[in-house]
């Protein structure tokens, strides 16, 4: 029993795992954040295209 204890207090393979969880879980916000300023810049764009669509009517 102390032998798997001393094997699982020993073993890097959770710390590992937990290293590419966070990195996973930075390249997921990145993604986000990014597509959140696209998102708004295309909102805005198409809603200069109505306004300049409504003038000339």
């Amino acid at each position: 029993m102390i032998d798997l204890l001393k094997k699982l207090f020993l073993s890097d393979k959770g710390a590992t795992a937990v290293e590419y969880g966070l990195i996973l879980a930075l390249i997921a916000l990145a993604a986000v954040v990014a597509i959140g300023g696209v998102a708004n810049e295309t909102v805005n764009m198409w809603t200069d295209v109505a306004n300049r669509v409504t003038e000339v009517s």
